[in-house]
């Protein structure tokens, strides 16, 4: 994983508004990623793309983990890939490593975009849940997917 890349993607201010939470600042995000890619039940791949010269270009990640007694999947693009398709690829794909079921996503529920990506992998709204975040209210729709990904 790049971490560089990451911290600077999550710190982009339409992602944060999107995501409903607060960017780390560089030693926080590293100890939080480090933490993450030292755990044993956290699954995490790179999202990468095929670049205009035919390289392949990190475009961000897609990760599992266990949250407050929850398998939860949780996913990050940088903004110039987003809206063309990658991260619902991305996580399409992701979803054939974890097979965990169900399988949660929280998504703030003004980010539009991350619905569409969830219910086009399966996913279907749960429940509402309320969070606060750096003094704020935020509203966060849970997203479940019951059935085993397709094998194959």
């Amino acid at each position: 994983m790049d971490l560089p890349i990451f911290f600077v993607y999550q710190r982009d201010p339409d992602a944060l508004f999107l995501s409903g939470i607060a960017a780390r600042e560089h030693d926080a995000f590293m100890r939080h990623w480090r933490g993450l890619l030292d755990n044993p039940r956290v699954l995490a791949r790179a999202i990468l793309v095929r670049g205009a010269l035919a390289d392949d270009v990190l475009a961000g990640n897609v990760l599992s983990f266990d949250h407050e007694g929850r398998r939860e999947v949780g996913y990050w693009l940088g903004r110039e890939f987003w809206g063309k398709g990658f991260a619902s690829a991305a996580l399409a794909e992701f979803l054939q490593l974890e097979r965990a079921r169900p399988l949660y996503a929280g998504v703030a529920t003004h980010n539009a975009a991350s619905f569409r990506v969830l219910q086009k992998c399966g996913f279907r709204p749960s429940h509402e849940l309320d969070t606060s975040t750096s003094g704020e209210s935020v509203k966060f729709l849970l997203f479940e997917l019951l059935a085993p990904a397709p094998s194959g």
